[in-house]
């Protein structure tokens, strides 16, 4: 179901852009934005199609349908030890702008957050958009592990959010229910707000277990919110579907009430809701062939790279991305442009632009794609040098 043979490349070509193929040239394999290159599952396609066969579109009820908000407590609360109603979940467009929202609601122009770095850029651009000042704190790029000390030290008056990515874009990296304990343990005792994103929470191997954050301690409940998404998991990023969960009802009420999506200044196309819903309730059975389809490529990138004199991999633990070490001189940009010109593969530089400060002398790799093109795009790029 996942060979090359199921990949239509002239969709493809005609449709996903965001660094893709619809976005590069002839020729040029992308192993770029985290996007998966197969169809979305039939159960979704023909969720979308039973629904819109009446011909209405009206509107939904504003902080979404509830069978979307249904099955996403559902998810959360069967896979990831949550204890969230449907009440707790908003509706959003896509994990994203939960992440902007969340910003925008905890930090007033001059509040400082701390990110971790690297960390997908996505959250020291919601931070600043708010006008919020970001404070890094350091991630081993090996293992993963978080810095606590300097997490602590970063702590002041002006210190509002902790944001957490879990699992970790880019280094793939689950924190276990101990680490994200003293995540809680640290925010109560500062008083702060924790923004945990979990749009990769469904992308973990090796039936390793996930704990969503709030679900950890009563802590954790306190003062959190939760970010989720479908792009990673169903291949439905031009939805545009995702949410944002909080235990704690009365906040996220007035988070609805504060971001607009208590009328229809904001609010989230329900056929993008159905498709999420559908994909929760039926499409599970397609994810977990992807799933495997996604660790039997893992395997392979790590091991096709560990043999090469140029990059040294990570394992990662989720995700479908590595974020392999430069083993030559070169700067993540000088490489990325060397095996684009040289190899014709698309690759993300680990500059301080995508993945901060501590991402330089890495490159990340997709590898949600058929084995042939991931093979024929690492043999590329280990051939261009």
């Amino acid at each position: 179901m996942f060979t090359n043979n199921d990949i239509n490349f002239d969709a493809l070509k005609r449709k996903a852009y965001n660094g893709r193929w619809a976005a590069i040239e002839e020729g040029i394999i992308p192993l770029t934005a985290a996007d998966p290159d197969f169809r979305t599952a039939p159960e979704i396609e023909q969720g979308i199609i039973e629904y819109i066969k009446d011909g209405y579109l009206s509107y939904g009820p504003f902080s979404g349908l509830p069978e979307f908000k249904k099955n996403v407590a559902e998810h959360f609360n069967t896979e990831k030890h949550g204890s969230f109603t449907p009440e707790n979940v908003l509706a959003v467009n896509s994990a994203a702008q939960g992440m902007f929202l969340i910003a925008s609601y905890v930090l007033k122009p001059g509040d400082e957050a701390v990110i971790l770095d690297p960390v997908d850029f996505l959250f020291k651009r919601s931070v600043e958009a708010a006008g919020g000042t970001v404070k890094l704190c350091p991630v081993d790029h090996i293992t993963g592990d978080i810095n606590f000390e300097k997490l602590t030290e970063l702590i002041n008056p002006k210190t509002k959010l902790i944001s957490i990515c879990n699992p970790h874009n880019p280094l793939g990296k689950v924190y276990s229910k101990e680490v994200l304990k003293k995540f809680s343990e640290i925010a109560s005792a500062h008083d702060l707000w924790i923004m945990s994103d979990e749009i990769w929470s469904d992308i973990v191997y090796d039936n390793r277990d996930f704990h969503t954050y709030s679900s950890v301690s009563e802590e954790a409940k306190r003062k959190s919110f939760t970010v989720y998404g479908f792009s990673k998991s169903f291949g439905i990023a031009g939805l545009r579907i995702g949410a944002v969960l909080c235990n704690d009802q009365e906040i996220l009420d007035d988070f609805t009430e504060k971001s607009n999506f208590n009328s229809t200044i904001e609010g989230v196309s329900t056929l993008s809701q159905i498709a999420a819903s559908v994909a929760l309730e039926k499409a599970k059975p397609w994810y977990k062939e992807f799933l495997s389809h996604l660790q039997q490529n893992r395997d392979l990138a790590f091991n096709i790279l560990s043999r090469s004199e140029i990059l040294s991999p990570n394992l990662p633990e989720a995700t479908f991305v590595l974020f392999p070490e430069i083993k030559n001189n070169l700067t993540s940009d000088e490489f990325t442009q060397h095996v684009l010109h040289h190899g014709k593969v698309a690759v993300v530089p680990g500059s301080e632009r995508w993945f901060g400060k501590g991402a330089e002398g890495h490159i990340r790799i997709c590898f949600s794609t058929s084995r042939e093109i991931l093979e024929e795009g690492l043999d590329r790029i280990i051939r261009s040098f």
